[in-house]
């Protein structure tokens, strides 16, 4: 590409990218920014990933910026990566922060990362893909980078955005204004633009360029319709066991391996996730069914189902988000009885979790208690916990301390969820 064009280009990029918007700020470790290390920052099209390199970009006071995602960038390939570095230097001399969007839209890019690496240059890079740390690039930058996956805002950043204090105990008034928040948190999701406009016009338009952009486009997807329609049963069906066998029969797919396939795909795009059953041996977990959760239960409200009828799901959906956001090991428990979530830490099972919309009734009590205590036996655990709605409580059964817990206080508390 014209060297004076990319200059242009990179001129005007930084000056759409340096304009005054209100941000909230996203929470990252302070050593993204003291190691000389490659950071990469990954997540779904438009959780914020641009937004976050803007908060990190005031520890510099020079700095450049790209965006690959740039139209004019059609006929850019890797040999023009050097011509862009040469732009960049004849704007500025002494230039050693770099930022690089959606970079992954360049073949070969891995390579010229780990050359400016090398020539003691600090990068920034962000892209759309869990396939930024493919084996294949894993191997080309070994030892020179560090990952942070982003997410669309926490209840907490969301709570943060609406300019509610973080505190440790809290008014009957500051209660309400929590479940009310808490409600359209439920209703909305977690997307920037979203929690801004209101519009679910917006996880709309997400939804399809995600579907298009990143994957049919990027994996040249031939069968659209057969991967839609997948897509759509599984944000239909969150929270669900499912196989692959199962849905091939469902859907009239060809193949398992082209299910297997598809979903691989919705998973590197962060659209999904899938949550093994928990087994002591691996081949077992990778045999069994698997539960499909979303990354946001406003794209799940805007695409798939009504949030009224589903409210079960999406709080379950919501519990999951968060305790990835810890980066914990999760799994589920299914023997005799089922229990939602049970998290690993090393070789134990340390947390047993179940999740309900409420315990009113006798039935749901029960079996939500049965599944719980089943786990908790299991894995030889002294205390468990239900997250629901709105209640409080904690009761003990056959020597066993179970801690009922309002979904709200369980999405704002860092600490032990049994403390």
């Amino acid at each position: 590409m014209d060297k004076e064009t990319l200059k242009r280009m990179i001129l005007e990029q930084k000056e759409i990218f340096e304009q005054e918007k209100r941000i909230v700020d996203r929470a990252f470790p302070e050593k993204l920014l003291t190691t000389p290390k490659i950071i990469i920052i990954t997540g779904i099209r438009r959780c914020g990933k641009s937004t976050l390199l803007r908060q990190i970009a005031r520890s510099y006071t020079t700095y450049g910026y790209f965006n690959f995602e740039d139209e004019r960038l059609l006929d850019f390939t890797y040999k023009d990566f050097n011509v862009l570095l040469e732009a960049f230097l004849e704007l500025h001399a002494d230039l050693k922060v770099l930022f690089f969007d959606e970079i992954q839209n360049i073949g070969g890019w891995e390579k010229f990362a780990r050359r400016l690496f090398s020539e003691g240059y600090k990068l920034f890079i962000t892209g759309s893909n869990a396939q930024l740390l493919s084996s294949e690039i894993a191997t080309a930058l070994t030892g020179r980078n560090l990952k942070l996956e982003l997410f669309p805002f926490s209840f907490v950043e969301y709570l943060h955005y609406h300019h509610f204090l973080i505190k440790a105990i809290y008014t009957t008034k500051e209660i309400a204004e929590i479940s009310r928040l808490l409600q359209d948190y439920i209703c909305e999701g977690g997307f920037p633009e979203m929690v801004k406009s209101k519009d679910s016009e917006e996880l709309t338009e997400i939804y399809q360029d995600i579907i298009i952009k990143d994957l049919l486009v990027r994996f040249a997807i031939r069968d659209s319709k057969d991967f839609r329609e997948l897509a759509l049963y599984l944000l239909s069906n969150i929270s669900q066991k499912i196989s692959f066998n199962n849905i091939k029969n469902l859907l009239h797919f060809s193949t398992t391996s082209k299910v297997k396939n598809y979903m691989d795909f919705l998973s590197e795009a962060y659209l999904l996730f899938a949550v093994f059953k928990y087994e002591y041996s691996i081949k077992k977990q990778i045999k069994n069914d698997r539960k499909i959760y979303a990354i946001d239960s406003g794209l799940i409200n805007a695409i798939a189902f009504s949030f009224g009828k589903e409210q079960g799901k999406l709080l379950e959906n919501i519990v999951f988000l968060e305790l990835k956001r810890r980066k914990l090991e999760i799994y589920y428990y299914y023997g005799k009885k089922e229990c939602d979530f049970v998290i690993k830490k090393g070789v134990n099972i340390i947390q047993a979790i179940q999740v309900a919309v409420h315990l009113e009734q006798p039935e749901t009590r029960e079996r939500e208690l049965q599944g719980l205590q089943e786990a908790m036996e299991k894995f030889r655990l002294a205390e468990g916990v239900i997250i629901t709605m709105n209640e409080e409580n904690s009761i003990v059964l056959n020597q066993k301390k179970i801690f009922i817990i309002p979904l709200w206080k369980f999405l704002i508390r860092t600490e032990k969820l049994t403390s």
